[in-house]
């Protein structure tokens, strides 16, 4: 619907085309901007977490020199040297990072674009809701790749840049190793802080309820403990609950996200 008056279906379209070509402009102009600046960028902060003065190995440090604890994973120095094996790969990488870069930085103006297109269709109720979704949404985004960036990352390559399967065998970490999983899981982490808001959809088309998601509560959390594993797989308490604590609370709040229907209440009454 546009100025009150109702779209056909492929007026429709048309306006979906304008608004992945305005989605695809922004991304571009920003591939660009982040390209010019990648040299400064690929240092500063990509490669950041390869060196010992990274803010969160200095809060690690702090924490063990406070608390007096000992154990090497307070008080570790760390420096990881990449090497290049591919001669294509600087150029290559140079690129995507600056189109992964503008896809991040871009998600917020993505999510005004859905807004603006979706909104005309809306009553006013559903409005509120779905502002207050995408809202939600792009802030949770950004929480998951920071908490990605600055904690979850760095421990895993901390954990899987030093540990060795034989004392024979030297660990030489490629540019293009160290790049994949840098991306792979810091969008990981931005993803899955998306939890709540995919909940939330599923459950205006009522695919998922939330006597469903109390009910398999436990289920969950040993769920969220194996994905935890999984995306930090260096074996100690602290990192595993430095992923797992906000993915379960992220399960939470997609249940406090939900509104109780009728039939749900009832049947809480019964059990």
């Amino acid at each position: 619907m546009s100025d009150g008056k109702e779209l056909t279906f492929w007026e429709h379209l048309d306006e979906l085309r304008k608004v992945l070509i305005r989605v695809l402009c922004v991304w571009f102009v920003l591939a660009v901007v982040y390209f010019a600046a990648m040299p400064y960028l690929f240092d500063k902060v990509v490669l950041a977490p390869c060196n010992n003065d990274f803010v969160f190995y200095h809060l690690l440090r702090s924490i063990g020199e406070y608390f007096h604890l000992k154990d090497e994973f307070f008080t570790q120095e760390f420096h990881v040297k990449l090497v290049n094996i591919n001669l294509a790969a600087p150029f290559l990488i140079h690129m995507s990072t600056a189109f992964w870069m503008s896809v991040v930085t871009a998600a917020p103006y993505l999510f005004y674009e859905i807004w603006r297109f979706v909104s005309p269709a809306l009553y006013p109720n559903e409005m509120r809701g779905v502002r207050k979704a995408l809202g939600i949404g792009t802030v949770m985004f950004f929480v998951g790749v920071l908490l990605g960036y600055f904690m979850v990352y760095p421990l895993t390559l901390r954990f899987l840049s030093t540990y060795q399967l034989s004392a024979l065998v030297e660990n030489q970490i490629s540019l293009n190793s160290y790049i994949d999983n840098f991306m792979m899981l810091i969008l990981c982490m931005g993803a899955a802080f998306e939890l709540p808001l995919v909940t939330w959809l599923l459950s205006l088309l009522g695919i998922v309820h939330k006597r469903l998601l109390r009910k398999y509560r436990r289920h969950a959390v040993v769920l969220i403990v194996i994905v935890a594993a999984v995306i930090t797989p260096t074996g100690d308490p602290f990192t595993l609950a430095v992923v797992s604590i906000p993915l379960y609370l992220l399960y939470e709040l997609s249940i406090l996200m939900i509104k109780d229907k009728p039939a749900d209440e009832e049947a809480e009454k019964e059990e």
